[in-house]
């Protein structure tokens, strides 16, 4: 008897488990192209408004910066058929943002978290959202399935330097965004060797300094304790192009060399095609080349490293990093 009524309950509860309403978190049912490429890995790093750690910089800094690249790059989206759609979520804590394809709305989220961690300026926050907008018009190498519209990481990072921040930098209202002077002698040299113009070396300087200060922002998302710097290079040789988010050092190397690119801002980007709008070896560049720490290059951006002259300039002797790294294709001209 006691048997039988145990069995009972057990299927009274088997049926009341299957009738009830199911509470599912958000995170469960959320469909995957909801939230298309992020700029940091998935974390939980949060700084609501008002905190301690809200160090950043300001809601009407925020907002200026998405006001002045929204309107350079409305235009630039409709002339590809998107409209672009800048969604600003200040009062949010999130440390991250993202971009995605709604139809024909090209999406940035930007959050009020990430605008407030210490190392975010202004030109921090532009190159973020030049990121974002790097998804959506950096062109090849693009991201796999379930997010094929989209420039991947690094691709990103590269296009931020390449040709957004050089566009926003020619706003006169950015000669006003807050920055983080980086007084670095490898990096003055790389642009001085880059570009002859005075104001481009000041524009590549400023592009890799905006780079050098979300660093941070990586390092301590990774707990990392050596900060990356301009020379010292990552030396890894990826096998195939890496389409996640690279390292810290790859990352910074990656904005340096976006900045260091000779190649017009108006150089049209391919959707295929990696070679078009960038720097390779292929087409006389020494500098500016997307890092092999993440970029596995097609045989037809490659040449003959071992025929290449080296230029032992005053850069050589500055770091030995880069020293021993002149007869590999990773950092060219340096």
């Amino acid at each position: 008897m006691q048997s039988m009524k145990v069995t009972t309950i057990a299927a009274a509860v088997l049926i009341a488990a299957f009738a009830a309403p199911q509470l599912i978190t958000p995170r469960t049912v959320q469909a995957p192209d909801l939230v298309g490429p992020t700029f940091l890995p998935e974390n939980d790093m949060k700084i609501p408004v008002g905190s301690f750690q809200a160090k950043g910089i300001t809601q009407e800094q925020f907002n200026k910066v998405i006001d002045e690249v929204e309107a350079l790059y409305r235009p630039i989206v409709a002339a590809k058929g998107g409209r672009l759609v800048i969604e600003r979520a200040w009062e949010d804590a999130t440390v991250n943002a993202y971009a995605l394809r709604r139809g024909n709305e090209w999406v940035i989220k930007m959050f009020g978290g990430l605008a407030r961690h210490e190392a975010i300026t202004q030109d921090g926050m532009s190159l973020v959202v030049c990121h974002e907008l790097g998804h959506h018009l950096g062109g090849a190498p693009k991201k796999g399935i379930g997010n094929a519209w989209a420039s991947n990481e690094g691709q990103s990072d590269y296009y931020a330097n390449l040709k957004c921040l050089r566009r926003v930098f020619g706003v006169a209202a950015a000669e006003e965004f807050t920055r983080k002077a980086v007084d670095d002698e490898v990096a003055a040299r790389a642009c001085g060797q880059s570009f002859n113009n005075a104001s481009d070396r000041r524009q590549c300087i400023r592009g890799a300094a905006a780079g050098f200060s979300v660093s941070a922002l990586f390092q301590a998302l990774r707990r990392e304790p050596n900060a990356p710097r301009f020379g010292t290079p990552d030396p890894a040789v990826v096998s195939r192009t890496n389409d996640a988010h690279p390292g810290t050092q790859c990352r910074l190397d990656t904005y340096f060399q976006g900045a260091l690119c000779s190649q017009a801002v108006s150089a049209e980007l391919d959707d295929r095609n990696p070679v078009p709008g960038t720097c390779t070896a292929s087409t006389g560049f020494r500098s500016g080349i997307r890092p092999r720490c993440w970029y596995k290059p097609g045989t037809n951006e490659l040449i003959n490293v071992a025929e290449m002259p080296v230029r032992e300039g005053p850069l050589m002797r500055v770091s030995p990093a880069l020293s021993t790294l002149k007869t590999q294709a990773l950092w060219m001209g340096l």
